[in-house]
């Protein structure tokens, strides 16, 4: 594995691709911390609370796991990346039911550069209307410094108006650092911005677990002992080598391939596979479900402060976001849903055995065209069963353990849900293809051995 490493910077291309992404996300890292002038950042951070401790700080909590964005702190790149990914979806979503822009699509590389420039178009009105919420839920919580105060939603035009270009332009910023590293580093940029906030908050899990260790704790206590961080690490293992299994699972699929006779050659006949992912919808169903999950809580504790009585409060603890038995079971529901809901959305059979007949391919035993499309989504509703019912377990994961162990959240959210999933997914990915760079050079890869690749000629 040692060699491996020293052969990635033994190949210049790999090399400066490597080093410019490790660039990139360093400049995000320093910007993270560039405050919007103005604010009182030490009153919102005390005003959010502590992590998992529902509204307010479960909605910061999970904003800053998967956006690299962070509310808790107002700063130039609060917002995260969070307006491109759902301009992204939303345009993902359109592309499906609007013809003219399916039409757009399948004229290949023009018409993908044309709807990445709506994109970032519906981007920049996104970060407006999201800037604009935040500063004056900032201005009429008294977050905001009395000389920056004014008519305009609390707020002086002059100050809103520089903060809404402050945050626009942070968000477009981390889209732009996306977009390059995409182009002259190795990985996808968004999902690596992503994942450097989620890793950037493991110091500050392991500082917590260090403060409160005691050797006299209890296992059921607030505090960590012996026996209860080695449970964590058994579970941290286990779910990650459970999060690596859901993400490169397939069913393959057995596709035999139409003979071609061209005057006295045989051509096709090949036996190959189509491979269907079992998480075909990926990290999306956690992050729509985890989203919708944070509202009840919130409604219900609103509500609760009008109706203080035992039905209301029952509801309440029953949604609390820290384990309570109705709130799993909706968070189950709600990612099962998304699931089928994504793949609904992702997943085309009909296309796919147009495609497959049009290549002169067949699956054996199926007629081409609507009995393969049927079976397909046959066999793509029962894997997304089972996807789906990993994605569940891996979800509740951290909400389970962090109730019954007495576990901060900010320790409990790196046993499972959206934050290891991605940094899993990305991690995954960047060692593919720093597996094929090292293999296409005619060098050993992460998964072989010492020296070239058998049968290489050099």
């Amino acid at each position: 594995m040692f060699k491996t490493f020293l052969n990635i910077f033994r190949i210049p291309e790999l090399r400066n691709k490597l080093m410019f992404t490790v660039g990139m996300l360093v400049i995000y890292r320093l910007g993270f911390y560039v405050p919007v002038p103005g604010v009182d950042q030490a009153a919102l951070s005390g005003g959010f609370g502590g992590g998992g401790g529902g509204g307010l700080g479960d909605l910061a909590d999970y904003f800053q796991l998967f956006t690299g964005g962070n509310l808790r702190q107002s700063t130039i790149f609060g917002l995260g990346i969070m307006p491109y990914i759902s301009a992204s979806i939303i345009f993902q979503l359109l592309v499906t039911v609007v013809p003219a822009l399916e039409k757009l699509q399948k004229e290949g590389e023009s018409g993908r550069k044309k709807i990445q420039e709506y994109t970032r178009y519906a981007t920049v009105g996104l970060c407006l209307i999201q800037a604009m919420v935040w500063m004056s839920y900032l201005a009429g919580n008294g977050f905001i410094y009395h000389a920056y105060t004014g008519s305009f939603n609390g707020l002086s035009g002059t100050y809103l108006l520089m903060s809404l270009l402050m945050l626009t332009a942070g968000t477009v910023f981390l889209m732009w650092l996306g977009e390059q590293i995409d182009e002259y580093g190795i990985g996808s940029g968004i999902s690596l911005i992503i994942m450097a906030g989620i890793v950037a908050q493991m110091p500050q899990a392991v500082i917590i677990v260090w403060q409160s260790f005691s050797f006299s704790g209890t296992a059921t206590g607030t505090g960590f002992n012996p026996v209860k961080v080695a449970l964590l690490l058994i579970m941290f293992v286990a779910v990650v080598a459970g999060a690596i299994l859901i993400t490169q699972a397939q069913r393959r699929i057995p596709i035999q391939q139409a003979k071609q006779t061209r005057g006295r050659r045989v051509y096709g006949g090949q036996r190959q596979y189509l491979p269907m992912r079992v998480n075909h919808g990926g990290v999306m169903p956690i992050i729509f479900a985890s989203s919708m999950m944070i509202f009840p809580g919130m409604v219900l504790g609103w509500v609760y402060g009008f109706w203080d009585n035992g039905f209301w409060r029952f509801l309440r603890d029953s949604f609390s976001a820290q384990g309570g038995y109705l709130y799993i079971l909706a968070y189950v529901g709600a990612v099962y849903f998304f699931a089928y809901f994504w793949t609904t959305v992702q997943f085309q059979p009909k296309e796919m055995a147009n495609n497959l007949r049009d290549y002169g391919s067949f699956i054996p035993g199926l007629r081409p065209g609507k009995r393969t499309a049927d079976y397909l989504e046959r066999v793509m509703g029962r894997i997304t069963y089972v996807g789906a019912g990993f994605l569940a377990l891996i979800a509740i994961i951290p909400t389970i353990v962090g109730s019954s162990l007495k576990i901060p959240f900010a320790v409990s959210a790196f046993l499972g849900g959206t934050g290891l999933l991605i940094v899993v997914s990305v991690t995954l990915d960047m060692v593919q293809r720093i597996e094929a760079s090292l293999i296409m050079r005619n060098y050993k890869g992460f998964l072989g051995g010492e020296g070239p690749i058998k049968g290489a000629r050099h």
